[in-house]
């Protein structure tokens, strides 16, 4: 095992591969997810990601046990990354594209990509480790390469569709903009996919550049894993918001005849004037308790702390207020981070923002500067005359 002593070896390379997939799967396999309905599909999903990772380190293997009989290994070094990084990029894409929404892409429809790719990797393999014959091994690449691409597409096209579904669902379970909650999945994503035609580049490159990939991808599933492990402990928020139409039975997207019905309950004219009396209090109170700098709440446990219904609650601010809620609790923080700025000057603005309620630093600077004009910094530095400044 000399080739271990050299680092730029395409082998050394390798073997790091392995050892790390196999190492990553194990974590995820130990890591346990309390099994609760929520939960199920995180569960498939960690089970999905620890398999491919064992799928990998067995090409790996594979590969490294095959190199005393196979010639052009540099080639063959190139087929079974090539089937390594389809196989953990179509896990990886089914996996979370299952955790934003499961009817997106079904079981069945993974298991029969799955067949596809294996079948295509058997014959592309068999192709090249045969009688030497070129143009069979050309239509096996070919055949391979096509279905790597269209596969990609396909759970591409899934993704933006699930990730931008989901946006949704969290904006009208949380009235809040959480969809930082889930931004890694798509920036994974988006590496994920770019590790793809990496892949495509690096198969046209002369040889010695495949280790610099199999590096590369090293890093990308190391990367991959600890945003996934660190999703594990914080996940109940976002699948609460997931699951709440399987839980709850009620739907977060009802047709719009029902949300008018709902947005106005059967009561008449002087019930509801009576109501929204007691809501013009509570809120008040509401406010002088600063709640609104609460966040990761729904709007049913807002609703409550007022003392009214999410149905009457939205029906006040249409009618009352003439402002949605969110935009109207958004002034109170930014306004409340206006004062503090000025006031506070030892504090930070990321501070600032997290105590008046936002969980996360780029929504207030982008909140702050759409209201104020101006971002948080400059209006510190101003002492809040922005436009006074040359």
């Amino acid at each position: 095992m000399d080739f271990l002593t050299d680092l730029t070896d395409i082998r050394t390379i390798q073997w790091l591969a392995c050892a790390a997939s196999c190492m990553l799967a194990f974590i995820l396999m130990i890591i346990k997810i309390p099994h609760t309905e929520y939960a199920k599909r995180l569960n498939t999903a960690k089970v999905t990601i620890a398999v491919s990772f064992l799928v990998c380190g067995f090409m790996m293997a594979f590969s490294l046990y095959k190199y005393p009989s196979v010639w052009g290994y540099e080639t063959f070094s190139s087929i079974t990354m090539l089937i390594t990084a389809s196989f953990s990029t179509m896990a990886i894409s089914y996996s979370m594209i299952n955790i934003l929404d499961e009817k997106a892409v079904t079981g069945n429809t993974f298991v029969i990509n799955a067949f596809l790719l294996a079948a295509s990797s058997f014959a592309l393999i068999e192709a090249f480790l045969g009688e030497n014959n070129r143009l069979h091994f050309i239509i096996a690449l070919t055949a391979a390469l096509l279905l790597f691409v269209s596969q990609s597409i396909y759970y591409i096209v899934k993704f933006d569709k699930a990730y931008r579904k989901s946006l949704k669902i969290l904006s009208a379970y949380y009235d809040e903009d959480e969809d930082h909650k889930i931004r890694w999945l798509r920036f994974c994503y988006i590496i994920a996919m770019l590790t793809d035609i990496f892949l495509l580049v690096y198969m046209l490159l002369p040889n010695g550049f495949m280790k610099v990939y199999i590096a590369w991808y090293i890093l990308f599933i190391l990367y991959f894993s600890a945003n996934f492990i660190s999703f594990l402990g914080s996940h109940k928020m976002v699948l609460d918001a997931f699951a709440h139409r399987t839980l709850s039975g009620q739907d977060l997207f009802p047709p719009k005849t029902q949300k008018l019905k709902e947005q106005e309950p059967a009561i008449d004219r002087k019930q509801r004037e009576t109501e929204f009396r007691t809501i013009s209090r509570n809120i008040k109170q509401w406010v002088a308790d600063k709640k609104y700098r609460e966040y990761d709440k729904t709007r049913e446990e807002i609703a409550e702390e007022m003392g009214t219904t999410k149905e009457m609650l939205q029906l006040f601010f249409n009618i009352k207020i003439k402002q949605d809620f969110r935009n109207w609790r958004t002034e109170l923080r930014i306004n409340d981070a206006k004062r503090m700025l000025l006031e506070d000057r030892q504090a930070s603005t990321n501070l600032i923002g997290e105590m008046c309620g936002f969980s996360d630093r780029s929504n207030f600077h982008t909140q702050f500067v759409k209201l104020v004009g101006c971002s948080p910094k400059k209006w510190r530095e101003t002492e809040g005359k922005p436009d006074s400044a040359s």
